[in-house]
């Protein structure tokens, strides 16, 4: 098969031979991006409209303190008096963390914030490669240890879909139970096609076939893994999402309406 050369060059930003629009990918995960992140951050400051009937924002999940169905009370007398309180604050550093160093995201915000590199045989604004062996980069192998911490979120999650089916009245679906329920599936979906857990359930074996268990769920986590990028974008996107409807609803913009 005939090969072609693509020369790489170095320390000239936005160099390359390609003839294609290299460019649109990182600039639409760069805009991706910066607009949850922007909205992300105001609702986390905002600390009010965060529930609805059965609902909960899965922004604000678990509520550790803050509001009267708080697990531990109203606000504490140990936060900061100088700084804005929200109950979003003391939980959301645990699944932006595994999100933060996700294997996958960090290659795609490398690319779209730093340029490195911003794309495939495209010159990138600096002379050597840096890699994630030094200070700060290398924290970034903590993501093994967020997987605990996801998994955990996933499982309080599950518990507020299950919950969004129960209302004053009894058993119900609304469009908000659906909104909620999908959530956790995509969520569910992008952590458990984590490459950290795929090492974890197979990676320590020389071979998987001695063990049917054990197999199965390399397999099944292989198989997420796959889409990994989709279930990435998607659960992020409806994240953000799932925090404006209940935040709609419980503002009274939205109505949430019965299914059945």
């Amino acid at each position: 098969m005939p090969q072609i050369d693509v020369p790489l060059v170095q320390g000239r930003f936005g160099v390359t031979s390609r003839p294609d629009n290299w460019w649109i990918q990182p600039l639409a995960v760069f805009l991706g991006f910066t607009a949850f992140i922007i909205y992300s951050t105001w609702a986390a400051f905002q600390g009010v409209h965060y529930r609805f009937g059965p609902y909960i924002s899965p922004m604000y999940s678990p509520e550790l303190f803050g509001g009267p169905e708080a697990l531990f009370g109203p606000k504490p007398s140990w936060f900061p008096a100088f700084l804005p309180f929200s109950p979003a604050f003391l939980i959301l550093w645990a699944p932006g963390g595994f999100r933060f160093t996700c294997y996958y995201y960090r290659g795609a915000y490398y690319k779209a914030f730093w340029a490195d590199p911003i794309n495939c045989t495209v010159g990138e604004p600096r002379k050597k490669y840096l890699g994630e062996r030094s200070f700060p980069l290398i924290i970034q192998n903590i993501h093994r240890y967020f997987l605990y911490l996801a998994l955990l979120f996933i499982g309080l999650l599950a518990k507020d879909a299950y919950d969004a089916f129960w209302f004053s009245d009894g058993f119900h679906v609304r469009v908000g139970t659906l909104v909620l329920t999908a959530n956790v599936f995509l969520l569910g979906s992008y952590t458990l096609g984590c490459h950290s857990l795929r090492h974890l359930v197979g990676g320590f074996s020389d071979m998987l076939s001695g063990s049917t268990v054990k197999k199965k769920a390399y397999d099944c986590v292989s198989c997420l893994n796959a889409r990994h990028m989709r279930f990435a974008w998607f659960s992020l996107f409806w994240v953000g999402f799932s925090d404006l409807y209940v935040r709609m609803c419980s503002m009274g913009i939205w109505t949430d309406l019965r299914i059945f």
